[in-house]
C-alpha cells in the first residue's frame, strides 16, 4: 500500500481513476459510426425504430428476420437497450458509442471494487488499469452492439460485487437482487448464463470449501442459486420460445468437421492465441475462421505447444489454489488460481470444448473471461516487483503505455463499414470472410462476375456452411441475380430443411417472378418452421389473392399485420394499395412514402420505384440513399 499515491489509498478514489483511464483509452471509438453487424441489427432492423415496435422485437431473435432463428440468438436486454437508444437518439450513432465507453468505464472500476475484496488495493489497481487499456477489448467497446458483452459483463460484475459484500448467510433480498442481475446478464448474452458458476468461484476463493463442506455452504447459500435457477429456466423457456431450440444449432464459420473429428487438435491451436492475444495483442483480428484458425487433422508444433502451455497453467492453478484463502489485506497465490478458473468458466459457453459454439474465436467473447485474467496478472506483477521491483514496475508502465497505444490506434478499424472492410482486407486478405466480403463489394459496385470469383474463394475456405450459402444468395437477390441465389438456396434447402431462411428467401424469389403457386409453397414451408415472420405471410397473402383464395388471402394478411405492426416496407406497399382501391390516391401516396422511409435495402427500393413508375404514373425516387454504414 504504501508504493500507492495517497489519493489512491482509498478504493473509491482508485476505482475512480481506473473508470477515467478506461474512457479516455476509448475515447476515440466516439467518432466511429456503424460498422459490420451494427448496420443489420441496429439500422436496417426497423423493428426497434419506434416504441410502438420495441415490445414486438423483445419476442423475436436477437439477428432480425428469420435468419435469427438459424443463428440461435435472443438477447431480450440488448435488443430492448439498442432500441430505447435509437429511439432517443434518433439513429444517431454517438449515443451507442458514448453508452458503450461509460460501460466500459464502469466495469473497470467494477473489475477493482472485485478485486479489492479478494486481495489488497496494489494489485487491485493493477488489475483494473490493465483491464481498462487491454486492447483484446477493442472489438467489444469499439463497435455498438458490443453492448451485448458489455451490459452482462455489467450484470456479472455488480452481482459478484454484491455477493462479495453480503453476510455469509443468504437471506431472500439479496437472492432476489442476485436473480434480478441474472436475468440482466442472460438476456444481455448467453455468456452470462455462467453467473452460477463465478458465484461459487467467488465464495471458494475465499474460504476453504472441501467436499465435506458443500452441506454448510448450501445451508447459507441456497436461497440465491435457488433464484437463479427458476431465471435460468424462465429464459431457457423464452429461448425455446422464440428460437425453437435452448442451444445455437450452429458450429463455427467453416468448422462444421469439428463435429466429426477430435476437437482437441483445433482448440490446442485456439488456447494458443488466447495466451497470445492476452500476453502479446499486437496482432489483432476480427475474424478467426479458416483460414486464419485452420482446422487440424492431427497434431503438429502449434496444438501441441497450445495443448501442453494449457495442461502447464492448469497444474500451477490447482497448486495455486492450495494456498490460504484471498482476503483484502493478503496476498495470496489463490489469487493466480482464481483468475485461470474465472477465465475458464466465463470462456466455457464459447470454448467448443463441451458442445460447439458459434465461434471458433472471437476477440468480444474475451471481454468477461479476460476480468479472471486481469485479477492473476495484478497478482503476479506484485508477486515479482517483491524481487526487482525498479524492473517490474518499469516493464509494468511500458506494457501499460503500449496496450493503450495498440487499443487507442485499433479502435478506429470499427469507425464505419468502408474502414472495417478495407482493414480485414488489408490483414487477412486469405480468410474465408475476407472473400465473403470483398464479393460483397464487388456485387455492391455491379461487378456480378468478380463477386462470383469472390464468393467461390468464399465457399472453398469455408465450405458450404448455410450461413454462408444463404447470406451470399441474398446479396446475389439484390443485385438481381436471381438465377444464381435460387440454385445457392435450393442446395441449402435441401442440405438443412430444417432452417426456415432459404425457404423464405425461396418465396421471395419466386414472388418477384410472378409465381403465385411457387410462392405459396415456398412461404408455407418457411411459416411451417417459424410461424412468426411477417414477410412470409405477407407473401403467402399475395400469392393466395393472385390465385383467387380470398379469404385464407385475408386471413394471412391480418397475421402479417399482427406481426408487423407496420414495421416493413412491404406492410406499407400492401397499405398502398388497399387505399388506392378504395380512391384515397392522397393516402395511397402516403404510404408509398412510409414505405420508402421504411425500406432498409436495395431491392425493396427497385420494387418501390416500380410501383410508383407503373401503379402511380410518377417519378422514380432514384435519389442517392445515404448508405447507414458511412453515415
Amino acid at each position: 500500500m504504501s508504493q500507492l499515491p495517497s489519493a489512491l489509498r482509498d478504493v473509491r478514489a482508485a476505482a475512480v481513476v481506473v473508470g477515467l483511464v478506461a474512457a479516455l483509452v476509448f475515447a476515440n471509438s466516439l467518432r466511429n459510426q456503424f460498422a459490420y453487424d451494427d448496420v443489420h441489427i441496429i439500422v436496417d432492423n426497423p423493428a426497434i425504430h419506434s416504441m410502438e415496435t420495441l415490445p414486438g422485437a423483445l419476442t423475436q431473435p436477437y439477428w432480425p428476420d428469420a435468419y435469427g432463428r438459424e443463428l440461435g440468438l435472443w438477447r431480450p436486454v440488448t435488443t430492448g437497450a439498442l432500441g430505447l437508444m435509437h429511439v432517443v437518439s434518433g439513429g444517431s450513432p454517438a449515443l451507442f458509442h458514448t453508452v458503450n465507453v461509460l460501460a466500459h468505464a464502469a466495469a473497470s472500476a467494477l473489475v477493482l471494487l472485485l478485486c479489492a475484496a479478494l486481495m489488497p488495493l496494489l494489485p487491485s489497481l493493477l488489475a483494473g488499469l490493465v483491464f481498462a487499456v487491454h486492447p483484446v477489448h477493442v472489438e467489444a467497446v469499439a463497435n455498438a452492439i458490443g453492448l451485448a458483452e458489455l451490459l452482462s459483463s455489467l450484470a456479472i460484475l455488480v452481482a459478484c460485487l454484491a455477493h462479495v459484500r453480503s453476510p455469509d448467510r443468504s437471506g431472500w433480498r439479496h437472492a432476489l437482487t442476485i436473480g434480478a442481475l441474472y436475468a440482466v446478464a442472460f438476456g444481455a448474452k448467453e455468456s452470462g448464463v455462467t453467473l452460477p458458476g463465478l458465484i461459487f468461484l467467488v465464495d471458494a476463493a475465499r474460504r476453504h470449501i472441501a467436499l465435506g463442506d458443500l452441506g454448510a455452504y448450501v445451508r447459507d447459500r441456497w436461497r440465491p442459486y435457488v433464484v437463479m435457477a427458476v431465471v435460468a429456466g424462465a429464459l431457457l423457456a423464452g429461448r425455446y420460445a422464440v428460437l425453437g431450440s435452448i442451444a445455437n444449432p450452429f458450429a463455427p464459420l467453416g468448422a462444421d468437421l469439428l463435429a466429426e473429428i477430435p476437437r482437441i487438435w483445433t482448440l490446442g491451436e485456439v488456447w494458443t492465441h488466447y495466451v497470445r492475444l492476452w500476453v502479446f495483442p499486437l496482432d489483432l483480428a476480427a475474424d478467426y475462421a479458416p483460414n486464419v484458425i485452420p482446422i487440424s487433422f492431427g497434431w503438429h508444433a502449434t496444438n501441441v505447444v497450445g495443448a501442453s502451455l494449457t495442461l502447464c497453467i492448469l497444474v500451477m492453478a490447482l497448486i495455486a489454489w492450495r494456498r490460504p484463502a484471498m482476503l483484502p489485506g493478503t496476498t495470496t497465490a489463490r489469487a493466480a488460481a482464481f483468475g485461470v478458473v474465472w477465465f475458464l468458466v466465463a470462456i466455457s459457453p464459447t470454448a467448443n470444448v463441451l458442445f460447439l459454439s458459434g465461434v471458433l474465436l472471437a476477440e468480444r467473447t474475451l471481454y468477461l473471461p479476460s476480468v479472471g485474467l486481469a485479477a492473476a496478472t495484478g497478482w503476479l506483477a506484485v508477486r515479482l516487483a517483491r524481487e526487482r521491483p525498479r524492473v517490474v514496475w518499469v516493464l509494468l508502465v511500458l506494457a501499460l503505455a503500449a496496450g493503450t497505444a495498440r487499443t487507442w490506434t485499433r479502435t478506429p478499424t470499427w469507425r464505419n463499414n468502408q474502414t472495417f472492410f478495407l482493414t480485414m482486407l488489408r490483414e487477412l486478405p486469405h480468410a474465408g470472410r475476407s472473400q465473403w466480403i470483398l464479393g460483397d463489394q464487388f456485387v455492391a459496385a455491379g461487378d456480378l462476375s468478380q463477386g462470383l470469383v469472390a464468393y467461390r474463394a468464399a465457399v472453398g475456405i469455408l465450405g458450404g456452411h448455410y450461413t454462408v450459402v444463404t447470406q451470399i444468395a441474398q446479396r446475389l437477390m439484390d443485385a438481381g441475380a436471381y438465377g444464381s441465389a435460387e440454385r445457392l438456396l435450393t442446395f441449402a434447402w435441401r442440405d438443412s430443411p430444417e432452417f426456415p431462411f432459404a425457404a423464405s428467401l425461396l418465396a421471395w424469389i419466386r414472388a418477384m417472378h410472378g409465381d403465385a403457386p411457387g410462392t405459396e409453397s415456398w412461404a408455407r414451408e418457411a411459416l411451417s418452421l417459424y410461424e412468426r415472420d411477417a414477410v412470409r405471410w405477407h407473401l403467402l397473402a399475395w400469392a393466395l389473392a393472385a390465385q383467387g383464395e380470398w379469404d385464407e388471402a385475408r386471413r394471412a394478411r391480418q397475421r402479417a399485420d399482427e406481426l408487423a405492426q407496420a414495421a416493413f416496407w412491404q406492410q406499407w406497399m400492401y397499405q398502398a394499395y388497399v387505399r388506392r382501391e378504395a380512391g384515397d390516391t392522397v393516402a395511397a401516396l402516403e404510404a408509398v412514402d412510409s414505405a420508402w422511409a421504411t425500406v432498409t435495402n436495395e431491392q425493396g427500393r427497385r420494387a418501390i420505384d416500380s410501383v410508383r413508375v407503373e401503379d402511380f404514373g410518377l417519378e422514380p425516387l432514384r435519389v442517392a440513399v445515404p448508405d447507414a454504414v458511412n453515415r
